[in-house]
């Protein structure tokens, strides 16, 4: 697997990281500016629980991704190349679907590192 590749895959691994710490964490000024939501709606318990929620999925998302690069790196890179795949492409769906029902700006700061990614593994 190129290094560009494992590159771009480590970077939308980490952002997902980065999204799942914002999501989990305590309600803070910097997750309602990210989020476009009001710090007092964010801190309600309700939306508190729907965010740390989704939080995890996203959680998920890296893990899936770094489990395809450490398996690319040290174990089966035959394997990790469905991995990389089916995990790029679930960040892709989950963008589009962000950006259809929440906003555009999902689309570029979610989507287009994935996409990038996600060209580069069919190119190699």
């Amino acid at each position: 697997m190129s290094l560009l590749l494992s590159i771009l895959v480590l970077i939308v691994a980490l952002e997902h990281l980065f999204i799942m710490w914002l999501e989990i964490t305590v309600p803070s000024p910097r997750a309602a500016r990210a989020f476009n939501i009001s710090l007092e709606k964010l801190q309600q318990p309700e939306i508190r629980t729907l965010f740390a929620n989704q939080g995890l999925y996203n959680g998920f998302l890296a893990a899936g991704l770094i489990w395809s690069l450490i398996w690319s790196l040290f174990a089966a890179p035959d394997l990790a190349r469905p991995l990389q795949a089916f995990f790029l492409g679930c960040v892709i769906s989950a963008a589009l679907f962000g950006a259809y029902t929440s906003s555009k700006k999902i689309l570029w700061v979610q989507g287009a590192p994935a996409l990038l990614a996600f060209l580069v593994w069919l190119v190699v």
